[in-house]
């Protein structure tokens, strides 16, 4: 089994209830681009393109996911350079507004996984492992493909795994 498979699949055990899912399609991005904003400062003027905390994690998950997954890597990459972007433009903005917006969108954000996840009547998947908050994104990529039609046989092994009583042993309960 892939590692890509493998932490979908734990990811996915944490979020079964549909209204959990839907809160976490709308929380996650604005967590992420919440956090972008706040990271956007400092700004390091470089040329092309100046460094802030925000790309330079950015960068690295990036690689995280194009290991995991070259395709649904490359959709998170131009997500989080997407969000790089964004998170510069509000930076640029008054201190007042740049923290208003990066905090709004990040308080904001975990108030609907918490929300969430009373639905789903379970705890977040990364109070039990912390790469929960790395998988979070890419999971809501993930299902968002699936939804669409693609990656057909990834979906396939996380249900199975999600359903067949052998492989649920190894699934949080």
């Amino acid at each position: 089994m892939s590692r890509l498979v493998h932490h979908l699949t734990l990811y996915a055990a944490y979020h079964r209830n549909p209204h959990n899912i839907a809160t976490h399609m709308v929380g996650i991005p604005m967590i992420v681009l919440g956090a972008g904003v706040l990271l956007s400062r400092p700004i390091l003027a470089a040329d092309p393109i100046p460094l802030t905390p925000a790309i330079a994690i950015s960068t690295l998950a990036a690689f995280y996911y194009l290991r995991l997954d070259a395709m649904l890597g490359a959709i998170m990459t131009a997500l989080l350079a997407v969000g790089c972007w964004m998170g510069l433009e509000v930076a640029r903005m008054p201190t007042g507004l740049w923290l208003t917006a990066g905090a709004g969108l990040f308080v904001a954000g975990w108030a609907l996984q918490l929300i969430g996840h009373g639905y789903e009547g379970r705890k977040p998947a990364f109070l039990d492992d912390v790469r929960g908050l790395a998988i979070g994104p890419l999971f809501i990529v993930a299902e968002i493909v699936f939804a669409l039609g693609g990656r057909r046989t990834i979906r396939q092994a996380i249900e199975k795994r999600l359903t067949k009583p052998s492989d649920r042993r190894h699934l949080p309960q």
